[in-house]
């Protein structure tokens, strides 16, 4: 499935050819990258005796020490399902606690607006998708300030641009001009109409998961959204241990409409767990479980996603802290539960904590990205764009990202033996002393042989220096301007834009000006 994938790795970031190149860039289809099937192992950090571990002290919090659930509703549930429930702390017996996790499908199918676009989540597949949620941006003139629409409509045109993106996200950057209570038509507007790739939900509010959930409606219709993933949502456990009316609300609406969501614990390690990486898993795999078993008491054999947002403090500053090694570790923890499980996996790709798309975001991008791919992760989140603990997504570190999800999706899918043969006898051909550049066999795999990087410089110091000693930053936002330009609106069908169009005229009405 990886294979014309790999052809198009090379079409897509071979070196343009100016104005008339680019006219006939404009002119053809955008590559995207089919859903990545790993083709290498998955690391095991530690043993299957320590996975258990794990696993026993996350079903002992749940059986003595319980979850808050701060809704009625959700206690009205876990009441009716024979839980242990005082008040708003359920503690849940561990047979009924794994008979809810074992409901939801090992892999599902989330569905795009161009079914070409359509991949699929769980087992041996990935998807890379892009940040959220960053109040601030870094622009194309390297100048850090709030964003707006029309930055978002960017990142999301940028997002369709990008072969190995296989989402659109949402919240990208927030648009900060539009008053809060009608922010999110924007937002999924914006997500819906500059690409055609699946998008993410808002979960801020019960009626705007349902406004979210009436858009995707009249783009994808009605019967369809009732019984298949259109979008995936984000609900975060507030560690330690608590599920509150918020996340329950939104959780309510997209698992109802069978809608995929990751239960995902909001951990800072240190802070809201134990200064312990195996002990900040325990929690959080407490955390994910119960969340996860709650969307099968609203609707069973929901797909979802198991979840976590695992990051370590700095116990001088009590500042979150991006790619250290233990975030790493806790990735490949949390790879082997969800395995143990039999189910889809979330994690995160290159969020870091560097202010500037710069050396040391480089460092931590690549310690979390490394880790996500040989933990076998599904669904890898923030995989473009984020700076600065998600405070700040950068144009230029969205380029750059988007380029070297080409390389890791071309190292996750393992090594092709197909043209060995071939390879072995340009070897015979060339013999001692030759060299390979004229062989038929170069002239027919060059292209695709190896990843060829389009930002990234590797010229003489003379040719760097003559055109213009760019660092890579400069570079990247460089090659953001160029996908700008280059892109071409995925038009929606006229009787879809109009619908989206009223929906949101109708709702700008009802809704507030301001949070009240």
């Amino acid at each position: 499935m990886n294979a014309p994938a790999a052809e198009l790795t090379e079409q897509t970031h071979r070196r343009g050819g100016g104005r008339l190149g680019r006219k006939a860039m404009r002119s053809a289809p955008i590559a995207s990258f089919p859903t990545l099937v790993r083709q290498i192992p998955v690391y095991e950090i530690v043993p299957d005796e320590a996975v258990e571990l794990i696993h026993e002290e996350s079903l002992k919090i749940l059986e003595e020490v319980g979850c808050e659930f701060r809704d009625d509703g959700a206690i009205e549930l876990w009441n009716a399902a024979g839980a242990d429930v005082r008040e708003t702390r359920v503690r849940i017996d561990r047979a009924l606690l794994m008979e809810l996790v074992s409901k939801v499908p090992s892999e599902f199918t989330l569905n795009a607006r161009n079914p070409e676009r359509t991949v699929r989540v769980g087992g041996k597949n990935s998807i890379f998708v892009p940040m959220y949620g960053a109040p601030y941006i870094r622009d194309l003139d390297n100048n850090r300030r709030y964003g707006t629409l029309a930055d978002l409509n960017n990142f999301h045109k940028l997002a369709y641009m990008a072969p190995a993106l296989h989402s659109s996200s949402s919240v990208i950057c927030e648009p900060m001009e539009i008053a809060v209570p009608k922010r999110h038509l924007h937002i999924i507007h914006s997500a819906l109409k500059h690409s055609d790739k699946p998008f993410m939900g808002i979960v801020t509010s019960k009626e705007r998961a349902e406004d979210t959930m009436a858009m995707a409606a009249i783009v994808f219709g009605e019967e369809f959204v009732r019984e298949n993933p259109v979008l995936v949502a984000i609900t975060n456990c507030n560690s330690p241990l608590v599920w509150d009316a918020t996340m329950i609300d939104a959780m309510r609406v997209y698992a109802s409409h069978n809608q995929p969501l990751i239960l995902a614990p909001f951990a800072l390690c240190g802070a809201s767990t134990a200064a312990s990486a195996v002990g900040a898993v325990a929690q959080v795999n407490a955390e994910a479980l119960a969340g996860v078993a709650l969307t099968q008491l609203i609707r069973p054999g929901s797909p979802q996603i198991y979840g976590q947002f695992m990051v370590t403090v700095d116990m001088k500053t009590g500042a979150p802290m991006g790619g250290t090694p233990e975030a790493a570790q806790m990735m490949y923890l949390m790879g082997a539960l969800a395995r143990k499980y039999k189910l889809p996996w979330r994690t995160s790709g290159f969020h870091v904590g560097s202010k500037l798309n710069d050396a040391q975001a480089g460092y931590e991008a690549n310690m979390l990205m490394h880790a996500a791919i040989l933990a076998g992760a599904n669904y890898i989140w923030h995989s473009a764009g984020w700076l600065e603990a998600g405070l700040t997504c950068g144009y230029s570190k969205f380029a750059t990202d988007c380029e070297q999800l080409v390389g890791w999706y071309k190292y996750a899918g393992g090594l092709p033996f197909d043209d060995f043969k071939e390879a072995m006898a340009a070897i015979r051909e060339v013999g001692p002393q030759g060299h390979f550049l004229g062989t038929q066999h170069t002239l027919e795999h060059f292209e695709k042989a190896f990843f060829m990087p389009s930002i990234m410089d590797f010229n003489s110091y003379e040719q760097w220096k003559a055109e213009g000693a760019k660092d890579h930053d400069t570079r990247g936002r460089e090659k953001a301007r160029n996908m700008l330009a280059d892109y071409e609106e995925p038009k929606l069908d006229e009787g879809i834009a109009d619908g989206l169009k009223d929906l949101i005229a109708r709702r700008e009405e009802q809704l507030p000006d301001s949070v009240s």
